[in-house]
């Protein structure tokens, strides 16, 4: 068995080596039994096998090295490629998509963006942030109880991401709807059996896109839109298309999950809560704990574009490396507390590298505002029912989260 810090004589293939599996399309594996499973992988092997295909490695020092090495990408389509989707509007959307894109065109249009969501940037939409939760507490107040997901998590994220691209908040349930449905191109269990409604999101998607785009430029306003299309030359219409959509995806059901997990670890941990509502103080700390201890992208997939040599295994040009910050973020601590001390280390939840979340301080910032507005105004919080998970794999989200107060 490979453990971390074995030494060795020569280096070994990874597929020659005596390795644990683990089944990554179990769909029982969600909730605890999920963490479970993979608590007994990463004390058995720092890598395992990652059925049905590639490898994934586990520990904080493995995780952190191939996201960063420049030796591996993000595999982008090849994900659908080895299940046998080579065209339609999931694969065309996803071939002009960032996570698609490498090098020169990578920094090309990631620097065009990057403006709108600095730590400053962020800040400057706090009041707007606690503007829309209020609108939403309002609706849930009197009741003293909710399916959290609907309520809040699903709306308000959505909201915000419409806002600052210069899309109609009133659009947002159906950006809720579609950006759930077409992350699921990173989830082969919903590719092999929900493509079809993937498909359909995707191309309804992408047409709003260009109406969107269409709009913006008849009525310029103050957003990101507004922005881009005066990009000029910078941009083919093609590449726009790509750009607005991915962050119009990428903004929704990321922060949408992290909420609605964050809520349920609270719902577990009603000391915690109470503390947060008498020391807001512990909000940006709580955050990072939220971020740490339940990663909402727990695999982050990479494809070898070379041979790569770590620890004396060899992971031959062409594989594909499954980034486990499931249980990397776990190396500092088995317990969720908000209150500890868990060093300068930064959870591996928004990735490492070239590809590093993009709207890494914009989620953080609406959920430090969401648990800073909700925490005293949702005394006693608890389960009011059980959560229903989605599959840990694509984004990891809930689909309900029943929930009550006072």
């Amino acid at each position: 068995m490979v453990r971390a810090g074995m030494a060795s004589t020569a280096t070994t293939p990874v597929s020659e080596l005596d390795l644990p599996a683990f089944d990554y399309t179990d769909e029982a594996l969600t909730g605890p039994r999920f963490h479970a499973a993979l608590a007994e992988l990463a004390e058995r092997s720092w890598v395992a096998r990652a059925e049905p295909m590639g490898f994934i490695v586990l520990d904080r020092e493995a995780v952190a090295h191939v996201l960063r090495s420049r030796s591996a990408t993000f595999p982008g389509r090849r994900m659908l490629e080895v299940q046998g989707v080579t065209s339609g509007p999931l694969y065309e959307r996803l071939k002009g998509n960032l996570l698609d894109l490498d090098g020169d065109d990578h920094r090309r249009l990631r620097k065009l963006v990057q403006p709108a969501f600095t730590p400053d940037a962020a800040d400057l939409r706090r009041p707007s942030m606690r503007r829309h939760l209020e609108e939403l507490f309002g609706d849930v107040a009197d009741e003293g109880r909710c399916d959290f997901v609907r309520a809040f998590a699903a709306p308000y994220p959505a909201i915000m991401i419409a806002e600052l691209m210069g899309a109609p908040t009133a659009d947002w349930p159906r950006l809720h709807e579609w950006a759930n449905a077409i992350q699921g191109q990173f989830d082969p269990v919903k590719v092999a059996n929900e493509l079809e409604r993937l498909e359909r999101a995707a191309g309804e998607f992408m047409d709003y896109t260009r109406e969107l785009l269409n709009d913006r430029r008849d009525d310029p306003g103050d957003d990101l839109l507004t922005e881009l299309l005066g990009a000029g030359d910078q941009l083919t219409e093609d590449e726009l298309i790509h750009l607005v959509s991915a962050i119009l995806v990428g903004g929704v059901d990321t922060t949408q999950s992290q909420l609605a997990h964050g809520i349920r670890l609270f719902c577990e941990h009603p000391e915690q809560w109470r503390r947060l509502a008498e020391q807001p103080d512990l909000v940006p700390q709580a955050v990072e704990e939220v971020l740490r201890f339940e990663p909402i992208t727990p695999f982050t997939a990479r494809i070898a574009l070379e041979e790569i040599e770590y620890r004396d295994v060899t992971f031959p040009e062409g594989t594909l490396i499954l980034a486990s910050a499931a249980t990397a973020n776990r190396d500092s601590g088995q317990d969720f507390d908000i209150e500890a001390d868990r060093g300068r280390e930064r959870p591996l939840t928004f990735g490492a590298g070239p590809h590093f979340c993009l709207g890494a301080n914009l989620a953080r910032a609406e959920l430090a505002e969401a648990f800073t507005f909700l925490a005293p105004r949702m005394p006693h919080l608890r389960l009011d029912g059980e959560p229903e998970f989605d599959t840990p794999l694509g984004v990891y989200g809930l689909h309900s989260l029943p929930v009550a107060w006072g």
